[in-house]
């Protein structure tokens, strides 16, 4: 069967490990091109050797316009956009009345995801779809993570709203909020080995099948939102967790 995704243009932001890498290669395996965005090549590196007519890449942050605007000058060339997922995130542990810990990270988590959608929206094909990516604790809690979960909350107020905004003009809008996955988001926000071990433990309690998510796992849900099979999923919000929220 051919694959929907063949030859259709994908742009992906924080590419380069985790659940962008995941998605970048997904999205080649079905024959798509990937404008793929991130601040160091990274784990892409093979699949630019693997798939060098598929894969474009650019170095950029999304917190920053004019890597944006190249973002968008690319996605011009090689367009239109089919798919978009604004995926650059990160984590930062902080008091949870330390507002600035929360303009951080709504810099990339938020203002950023909105940024590039607002980059991009001209360059958006008819039909085209658009995942931000959110998160399990915003329907659960975290000490230390108030910023950051607030951050996502507001993405996805934004998200629910942009999807009937969008829609007139064929665009689907999504989210997909993973749980706990296993990338390396949790060496970045501060705790010694043995705090990663404790929190690690306590949290796979609370997984249904005892492990942490993969995340080609959170990958695919994303992958099938961003297809036709979905074509009937206005703003909404799926959580790919594991079982957390309901153990």
């Amino acid at each position: 069967m051919k694959s929907e995704f063949l030859d259709r243009l994908a742009v992906v932001t924080g590419a380069s490990s985790g659940i962008g890498l995941a998605l970048c290669t997904e999205l080649l395996q079905r024959g798509a091109r990937v404008l793929a965005m991130s601040r160091t090549l990274g784990g892409l590196e093979p699949l630019q050797q693997t798939y060098p007519e598929q894969l474009s890449w650019l170095s950029g942050d999304v917190t920053n316009a004019d890597d944006l605007q190249r973002l968008c000058k690319r996605a011009a060339e090689l367009g239109p956009v089919s798919y978009l997922v604004p995926n650059a995130g990160i984590a930062e542990l902080a008091c949870s009345l330390d507002l600035q810990a929360f303009d951080r990270q709504w810099a990339v988590n938020g203002a950023g995801a909105l940024n590039t959608l607002s980059a991009l929206r001209g360059e958006l094909a008819k039909p085209a779809s658009v995942v931000f990516i959110g998160t399990f604790l915003t329907r659960s809690t975290f000490p230390g993570l108030a910023a950051y979960i607030a951050s996502k909350a507001a993405l996805a107020a934004h998200a629910r709203t942009l999807a009937v905004e969008f829609a007139p003009l064929d665009v689907r809008i999504n989210m997909v909020s993973p749980g706990p996955t296993a990338t390396a988001i949790w060496g970045t926000l501060g705790l010694t080995d043995d705090q990663l071990d404790e929190v690690a433990e306590g949290v796979t309690k609370r997984l249904l099948p005892g492990h942490f998510l993969e995340s080609s796992a959170v990958a695919n849900v994303i992958l099938f939102q961003l297809s036709q099979g979905a074509r009937g999923v206005y703003g909404q919000d799926w959580v790919v967790d594991n079982g957390y929220t309901v153990s």
